[in-house]
């Protein structure tokens, strides 16, 4: 699937076939399932958003390449958010907190669409719950410089087609897990934000 070209009067977002803005479709999709939310067991909680926004004829996913000075997942791409602080009353002020700090988008221009399933990660000892927000373009990203090396936009059409998304497997205790990549230019998403955006993509636009 793909998503519908409109012009003038009729929205961007309107989603091929279905007679659905695509942030309508989102929020249905993520409305209509019961969310997987795994128990923090020593792990600390964090909030990531996937930023959607729409430019020209093609809707686009924001991420960040991270910096070597920051503590976890040096140089790895990403998206915006980061680990509770005790000052957030929950989990969508951190993600909101954390994505004006990190790219300076003001949480007023954040439209929640809805929430995925919690994702764990092992090395660093996360437990992030992805949130799925709107938000306007242009827009003017100020990047931490200390955080952020590098703001990067892909069509989300690039992830809906299987054949960007590879997998590798490794084995713990004998067990094989998953490890998926997507290869994008000279760029390469893969641990925790790949399995988001694979969950992402399954939720919403399968079946």
């Amino acid at each position: 699937m793909r998503e519908e070209v409109e012009r003038e009067h009729r929205s961007p977002w309107r989603w091929q076939g279905m007679g659905l803005d695509l942030d309508e479709h989102i929020r249905q999709r993520l409305a209509a399932r019961t969310r997987r939310v795994l128990t923090a067991r020593g792990h600390r909680r964090a909030a990531v958003l996937i930023p959607l926004f729409h430019q020209e004829d093609e809707t686009y996913l924001l991420l960040t390449r991270r910096t070597e000075a920051v503590e976890h997942h040096k140089g790895q791409i990403s998206f915006p958010g980061g680990a509770a602080e005790a000052g957030d009353p929950d989990l969508l002020a951190t993600v909101l907190r954390e994505t004006q700090e990190e790219v300076g988008i003001r949480p007023e221009d954040v439209t929640i669409l809805g929430t995925l399933d919690d994702v764990e990660t092992v090395v660093s000892g996360f437990i992030i719950t992805p949130f799925v927000g709107r938000i306007p373009y242009p827009y003017s990203f100020q990047p931490n410089t200390r955080e952020i090396r590098e703001i990067l936009t892909v069509p989300l059409s690039f992830f809906l087609q299987e054949d960007n998304l590879r997998t590798a497997y490794r084995y713990v205790e004998g067990r094989a897990v998953p490890l998926y990549f997507y290869y994008y230019g000279t760029h390469v998403i893969w641990g925790a934000t790949a399995r988001i955006i694979k969950g992402f993509v399954e939720v919403v636009f399968s079946g």
